[in-house]
């Protein structure tokens, strides 16, 4: 019996160490397609170098930059669903190689909707700023904070401390935070309806010109 308990117990951690390596497998790997089919992009129509490299969630990938930016040479590199630690995890891919002028980053309401503290998302921004000064260390890095938005109107402390958090690490002018709260808020203290579509969660036109407006000064060639 004590034979079979031993086993039984080895047994449950051996299938515990599996599981978690496949789970972390599972993680890594769930991007990998869409970085892939940049990469094959690439390859067909490599991207000139000294663009604005725009990256994050799904607020970048749905983001017209050709309409926003008429005159501003930009590569839309958002992959959406994503978090700050992915665009850590893929930057020696889908941004460095690129050797852009100016890299614009959002995030990261997606990793505190599923349950990461404001503290692991600032490491994800440190993560992030390492990874690509690491190969481009003079490159500006424009970071949008977290947005207010209806749907997850519940998260706002953490967003405003993980924007607070991630501000705080900006040493060099380089850096630059973006603000988007005051903007984005009404007179009742709420995220403005009228910046998002129906799932009041991404950005609608007028959201996306607001943007714009707000970014615009630090991705412009001076």
């Amino acid at each position: 019996m004590r034979c079979l308990v031993v086993s039984l117990s080895c047994s449950l951690c051996l299938w515990a160490a599996l599981a978690s390596r496949s789970l972390a497998a599972d993680a890594a790997d769930r991007w990998e397609a869409a970085i892939r089919k940049f990469e094959e992009a690439d390859r067909k129509s490599p991207p000139a170098p000294g663009q604005v490299v725009f990256i994050g969630s799904s607020s970048i990938r749905l983001w017209k930059l050709a309409e926003s930016f008429p005159d501003v040479p930009a590569l839309n590199r958002g992959f959406g669903g994503s978090q700050l630690g992915d665009a850590a995890r893929y930057a020696e891919r889908i941004v460095t190689p690129y050797k852009p002028r100016v890299v614009l980053l959002y995030g990261d309401d997606n990793a505190l909707a599923a349950g990461k503290k404001p503290e692991a998302v600032r490491d994800d921004y440190k993560k992030f700023v390492g990874a690509v000064r690491g190969k481009l260390p003079n490159v500006k890095i424009v970071f949008i904070a977290i947005k207010p938005s209806p749907k997850r109107w519940a998260l706002a402390d953490q967003a405003k401390e993980a924007n607070r958090l991630i501000r705080a690490e900006m040493k060099d002018p380089k850096q630059v935070f973006v603000n988007v709260w005051p903007y984005m808020i009404g007179t009742d203290g709420k995220p403005r309806r009228e910046l998002f579509v129906q799932d009041e969660l991404h950005l609608s036109p007028e959201g996306y010109r607001l943007w714009a407006r707000l970014v615009r000064p630090h991705v412009e060639a001076k």
